[in-house]
């Protein structure tokens, strides 16, 4: 089961205002924990959403509009994410409650989704079998 914890962004992380070294530290420990276990799949933190931009579909069936950041309500903005693999929620949740609070001022939010697999759209053979193939494309090692 592949969970993503997402780090909700705040007023400092919106202005660009960069984790203290303790923190940067910390999380540091935290991912290479994540690693060690062989739970961690990916993590990054994001720009703020002034160099952000957003694809609507406001129209079905009408071309998409594209607005560039920033985005208000910075409670609902992501601020960085982190993606791992385990065998249960149970598990999940257990991780995500040792992540160091991600603003290191008692201002942190992290929200636990997990991951749609394609058997959970979908029963369909052949679109499954397609992406299968496209997961095995994306595993290739890519040239330089």
């Amino acid at each position: 089961m592949r969970f993503m914890m997402i780090v909700k962004g705040t007023k400092d992380s919106e202005a660009g205002i960069m984790p203290s070294q303790e923190l940067l530290e910390a999380m540091l420990r935290y991912n290479e924990e994540l690693a060690k276990a062989g739970v961690l799949l990916a993590a990054d933190g994001l720009q703020a959403s002034s160099n952000g931009i957003r694809i609507s579909y406001p129209n079905p069936g009408e071309k998409p509009k594209v607005i560039d950041g920033p985005f208000t309500e910075a409670k609902e903005i992501i601020a960085g994410y982190t993606l791992i693999e385990v065998k249960s929620r149970e598990e999940a949740i257990e991780w995500a409650m040792r992540m160091p609070d991600p603003h290191g001022n008692g201002e942190g939010e992290i929200e636990l989704r997990q991951v749609m697999d394609a058997e959970d759209l979908t029963q369909n053979p052949e679109t499954l079998a397609m992406e299968a193939a496209l997961r095995i494309q994306m595993e290739r090692p890519k040239k330089s």
